[in-house]
C-alpha cells in the first residue's frame, strides 16, 4: 500500500454518527456470530498458552515480536478482501455502530474512507515496527521509554482493522473460505492484548460478543464410545430346565 499522508500528523477518534451528522442505521444481523461460523478455527487449543511471557524472554522483546507478527498477519488478512473494500463500498471506516475518523494535529477532522483509513494504519505501523530506534533488532540496543505506548497505539489501530473486517467484509471472507483464519487471528490477538493490557476494554467492547465466543477455549472433543461387545449366549448351566414327570 502506498503512503497517502504523513501518518505522524494524525490520530484517531471515533463517532457514533455518520459524516453527515445522521445517526447510523439500526444494527444489522451479525453473521459472524452464527455458530456455523464461530466454530471454525485453524487451531483448537488454548491460545493463552501462546501469549504468556516465557520466563527467559524480556517483556519488551516479547511485545515487539508479537506486535510485529500481528501487524504482518492482519495486513495479510486485509489484503485478501482489499479489492472489495473501496471508496464506494466503504465510504467510512465502520465497525458495528462506530465510525472511526482521523484528525490532524490541529484537531481538524479528515474525511476518510475505509481503505484510506486502513492505508493510514498500515503505513504508520510499518514505519514504527521497522524503526530501529523504536523496535531495535540489534543486541544490546535499548527500547525507548515510549515503547509501550507506541505498542498500544499499534494494537488499537489493528483492532479497528479486524473489527471492520468482521463488520463489513465477513461475507467475502466466508466466500474465500478464510473465516477460520480470521477467527483464529482475531482470538489470538484479543487474548494477547488482554494479557498485557494493551487496548482499553472500552475500545474493544463493540466486539465483546464475538470475543467471548472465540476466546473461550473450545471444549475437548467427546471421547469415542467404547466398541460394543456382542451379547454372549447363556451357558447351559444358567438356563432353566423343566423336569418332566
Amino acid at each position: 500500500m502506498g503512503v497517502l499522508v504523513c501518518c505522524d500528523c494524525f490520530f484517531y477518534r471515533k463517532s457514533k454518527t455518520k459524516p453527515n451528522g445522521k445517526k447510523p442505521p439500526a444494527e444489522e444481523k451479525k453473521q459472524y456470530l452464527e455458530p456455523e461460523f464461530t466454530k471454525i478455527r485453524v487451531v483448537d487449543f488454548d491460545l493463552k498458552e501462546l501469549v504468556v511471557l516465557p520466563r527467559e524472554i524480556d517483556l519488551n522483546e516479547w511485545l515487539a515480536s508479537n506486535t510485529t507478527t500481528f501487524f504482518n498477519l492482519i495486513n495479510l488478512q486485509y489484503s485478501t478482501i482489499s479489492e472489495f473494500c473501496t471508496g464506494d463500498t466503504c465510504q467510512a471506516m465502520t465497525a458495528c455502530n462506530t465510525i472511526y475518523y482521523w484528525y490532524d494535529e490541529r484537531g481538524k477532522k479528515t474525511k476518510c474512507t475505509a481503505p484510506q483509513y486502513v492505508d493510514f494504519v498500515m503505513s504508520l505501523c510499518q514505519k514504527l515496527v521497522t524503526d530501529e530506534e523504536i523496535f531495535p533488532t540489534k543486541y544490546g540496543k535499548e527500547f525507548p521509554n515510549s515503547f509501550e505506548s507506541l505498542v498500544k497505539k499499534i494494537c488499537r489501530y489493528l483492532f479497528h482493522v479486524l473489527a471492520h473486517l468482521y463488520w463489513a467484509h465477513f461475507k467475502e471472507t466466508v466466500a474465500l473460505d478464510l473465516q477460520g483464519h480470521l477467527n483464529t487471528l482475531y482470538a489470538h490477538f484479543i487474548v494477547f492484548v488482554r494479557e498485557f493490557n494493551l487496548v482499553d476494554p472500552k475500545e474493544t467492547c463493540i466486539m465483546d460478543d464475538l470475543s467471548e465466543i472465540l476466546c473461550t477455549p473450545a471444549p475437548p472433543p467427546a471421547p469415542a464410545p467404547a466398541p460394543s461387545t456382542p451379547a454372549s449366549a447363556p451357558s447351559p448351566s444358567s438356563q432353566n430346565h423343566v423336569t418332566e414327570r
